[in-house]
């Protein structure tokens, strides 16, 4: 009773991956604050998509409710970074 992919899981799993690439590349190489935080932003969103995309692999729909707490918590984290980039804090 092992996992099996077919070719549409293996394509989305490599999209997310690619993403996840691009966004680690624009988070290191990011020459303002800004773009550093866009990308940790994106870098959220997209780690938010890949557990929702596990879940539904294994059938597990504890990873949803992961995916849900780690996406506002990375949203709230972005809203403080911004503020504090801004001068508000």
């Amino acid at each position: 009773m092992g996992l099996s992919l077919n070719i549409i899981d293996i394509i989305v799993l490599a999209i997310i991956s690619v993403a996840l690439i691009l966004d680690f590349y624009r988070f290191v190489r990011g020459p303002l604050a800004s773009d550093r935080v866009m990308a940790a932003d994106t870098m959220t969103v997209t780690t938010a998509s890949l557990l929702v995309f596990l879940g539904y692999l294994f059938d597990r729909y504890i990873y949803l409710d992961i995916a849900l707490i780690y996406a506002v918590l990375g949203f709230i984290g972005v809203i403080v970074i911004a503020r504090y980039l801004e001068g508000g804090v």
